[in-house]
C-alpha cells in the first residue's frame, strides 16, 4: 500500500514566503504613509514655523505690528538682501531668527545704518555689531519686568515688558562695557540675563532684542509690548525690514555652499553604490529550509568542558574551589539549612555532626590554594569523606562502604 503525503506539506514553505513577502509590503506601505504624513503637516505648519514673518498673520507673524505702523504713517519695506537696504531709509529691523546672516554683512550694518534692531542670538553677528554680551538662555512662560527705568527711551515708555524668548548677558559675569544699555533683566545671581541690549555703533546705534514676544502678533497686546516695539521701529518715517534665510545671497556660508559643485554628485553616487552593494551581499539564493534533526546535549557536557578547560590552564585551585562550593551546597541540604546559609554556619554544623573540629572542616570545604595535582587528589578524596560522614550523621548509619561489600546475608 502507498501513501501520499498530505497536500498542504507542499505548500507550507510557499505560504511562509508568501507571508514574508506581504509583511515587507505591508513595512514599505507604513512608510509612504508616514513619510507623506509628515510632508503635509510640514507644508500646513510652514507658516508657523516662521518667526516675526511681517506678512503671517499666525500667532508667531508680526503682521499686526507692520498693519499698526502703516497706519502710524511708517513706510515699512520688507527685504531680504542687504543691497536693498536704504542705509538713510530710517530704522533696519534685522530679523536673523534662523541665524543665517553672514558677520560681513552685520558689520557693512552697523556702519552705514544709524539705527538697527536686531533679533539675533548667534555670537559672530553680535560681535559684528560690537554688542559684547552672549545669549545664556531662553525664557518661556507669561512673565513680565519693569524697565521704567531703563535707559532705552522706547523701553521706558513701555514701563513693562514680557520677557519670553532669550536673555543675554555679559561674559564671564562682568559689568556690561561704557555706553552699553541693560534692560528687561530676568532671573537672580548668576543666571541674571537681560531682554533688551542697547550699544553703539560707527554709524548710531543697535538695540538688541531678546524679548522677541513684544513683535509677535499673539503677545504683542500684553502689558506694554506694542508701546516698545512701536518706540523701537516706528520712530522715523521709515523702516526696512530685512530678513536672512539659510541659502540667501547674504547668508553666512555653510558647508554646503563651500563644498564643489561635484560633490552632491558624488554622494549620490557613493549611495546608489552602497545600496547596490548592500542588495548584492544581501541577496537570497532560495527560500530557508527548516531541517528537523534530533539535538541530544548530554547533561555532563558542560561540566566535562569546564574540566577540561581547567585541566588546559592547569589551574588547579578553581577546580577543586567548584567541588567544594557544590559540597558546601549538598552539606548544608543534607544539614537542613536554608539555601542563603554562610559557608561558616555549614562548617559549624558539619563538624558538630560529624565531631570533628571548626578547624579540620573548614580546611576541607574552604581550604587554600592547590599547588600540584596531588594536593588536587588529596582535596577531592576529604570532600568525599566529609560528605560521607555527614550523611552517615544524619542517617544513624556508622557503616563503611567497605563494611557493606563484605557484610554476608
Amino acid at each position: 500500500m502507498t501513501t501520499t503525503a498530505p497536500p498542504l506539506a507542499g505548500r507550507a514553505p510557499r505560504e511562509g514566503r508568501g507571508l514574508r513577502i506581504g509583511f515587507w509590503i505591508a513595512i514599505v506601505l507604513v512608510g509612504l504613509l508616514l513619510a507623506a504624513l509628515t510632508a503635509v503637516v510640514q507644508r500646513s505648519g510652514g507658516p508657523e514655523r516662521d518667526p516675526l514673518d511681517p506678512t503671517s498673520a499666525t500667532a508667531s507673524g508680526s503682521k499686526a505690528l507692520v498693519r499698526v505702523l502703516e497706519q502710524r504713517g511708517t513706510d515699512v519695506r520688507v527685504v531680504d538682501t542687504a543691497d536693498r537696504i536704504d542705509a538713510d531709509g530710517g530704522t533696519v529691523f534685522v530679523d536673523d531668527s534662523q541665524g543665517a546672516l553672514d558677520p560681513a554683512v552685520a558689520r557693512r550694518l552697523g556702519r552705514e545704518a544709524a539705527h538697527v534692531v536686531l533679533v539675533s542670538t548667534t555670537p559672530a553677528v553680535l560681535d559684528a555689531f560690537g554688542l559684547d554680551v552672549e545669549p545664556v538662555a531662553q525664557v518661556d512662560g507669561d512673565d513680565t519686568a519693569a524697565t521704567g527705568t531703563c535707559a532705552i527711551p522706547a523701553a521706558a515708555d513701555a514701563r513693562r515688558v514680557t520677557t519670553t524668548g532669550f536673555a543675554f548677558q555679559v561674559p564671564d559675569g562682568g559689568r556690561a562695557p561704557s555706553g552699553t544699555d541693560l534692560c528687561a533683566p530676568t532671573g537672580s545671581g548668576d543666571d541674571r540675563g537681560y531682554g533688551l541690549v542697547r550699544t553703539d555703533t560707527p554709524a548710531g546705534d543697535v538695540t538688541l532684542v531678546g524679548t522677541t514676544s513684544v513683535f509677535r502678533n499673539d503677545t504683542i497686546t500684553t502689558a506694554g509690548n506694542a508701546a516698545l516695539a512701536l518706540g523701537l521701529l516706528g520712530d522715523g518715517d521709515a523702516l526696512t525690514w530685512y530678513t536672512t534665510t539659510p541659502g540667501a545671497p547674504d547668508a553666512a556660508p555653510t558647508l554646503g555652499t563651500l563644498a564643489p559643485s561635484w560633490v552632491p554628485s558624488a554622494l549620490a553616487l557613493l549611495g546608489l553604490v552602497a545600496v547596490a552593494a548592500g542588495i548584492w551581499r544581501g541577496r537570497r539564493l532560495g527560500p530557508l529550509v527548516v531541517e528537523r534533526m534530533p539535538v541530544v546535549v548530554r547533561a555532563a557536557e558542560t561540566t566535562e568542558g569546564r574540566a577540561r578547560l581547567s585541566a588546559r590552564t592547569r589551574d588547579r585551585t578553581h577546580a577543586l574551589d567548584t567541588l567544594r562550593i557544590a559540597a558546601v551546597r549538598r552539606t548544608a541540604r543534607r544539614l537542613g539549612l536554608p539555601r542563603s546559609a554562610h559557608v561558616d554556619e555549614v562548617v559549624r554544623a558539619a563538624a558538630h555532626a560529624t565531631g570533628r573540629s571548626d578547624t579540620d572542616v573548614g580546611a576541607v570545604l574552604v581550604g587554600g590554594p592547590t599547588p600540584d595535582d596531588r594536593a588536587l587528589v588529596a582535596g577531592a578524596a576529604a570532600l568525599d569523606d566529609l560528605e560521607r560522614a555527614v550523611h552517615a550523621a544524619t542517617t544513624g548509619d556508622q557503616q563503611t562502604d567497605h563494611d557493606r561489600r563484605g557484610a554476608r546475608p
